[in-house]
């Protein structure tokens, strides 16, 4: 095939990706019932004036299912993280004991679940618009190739080989959407 195709079907296979990568991402900071320290992604507390991610002052673990254990580089870092976690306003309650945090996670509602489900699919169904917009990049490069001179046969190739790629990425969001889904709904 030609270099220039060549170069668009990688192309496309890379932005394919990232909207899959970015879905995957998306899904795993949905709060399923169950503790994960990807909840907390995002929270950054003051450390000696350096705005600081939680991972970075803090060792934060899953005793459980249900619980987060945050536990602090240094003790007079407590209050503060709990603070930042407070100002989050993610919906979970910190409590400082003296020693670590703990957060508890609380069982979701159907109404909750539900909810959840809805939001799987808007995460999944923005994850597809990305690879169909990757699929109509490719095919308006490719058609520009073939007015420059590209055989009519190879665009015809690259085409399908766009749409199967599309296909398969497609596959693969309603593959994590379903699991994630099913995660959201197991009580």
């Amino acid at each position: 095939m030609n270099e220039e195709v060549d170069l668009i079907i990688e192309e496309t296979r890379d932005r394919m990706g990232k909207a899959l990568e970015h879905l995957e991402h998306e899904l795993a900071r949905l709060r399923a019932g169950r503790a994960t320290p990807v909840l907390l992604d995002g929270i950054t507390v003051d450390y000696y004036g350096v705005n600081s991610p939680l991972t970075q002052v803090s060792n934060i673990n899953t005793p459980d299912p249900k619980t987060i254990l945050i536990q602090p580089w240094e003790k007079t870092m407590l209050g503060t993280i709990e603070k930042a976690i407070m100002a989050a306003n993610i919906g979970l309650t910190p409590i400082n004991n003296g020693e670590v945090i703990r957060i508890n996670i609380p069982p979701l509602t159907e109404e909750r679940r539900h909810q959840l489900v809805k939001q799987v699919r808007n995460e999944g169904e923005t994850a597809k618009i990305s690879v169909r917009n990757a699929r109509k990049w490719a095919n308006d490069e490719l058609k520009q190739l073939l007015k420059d001179g590209l055989p009519e046969d190879m665009e015809k190739d690259a085409v399908e080989m766009v749409q199967e790629m599309t296909h398969d990425f497609n596959g693969k969001i309603e593959k994590v959407m379903a699991m994630k889904e099913k995660d959201v709904m197991t009580v």
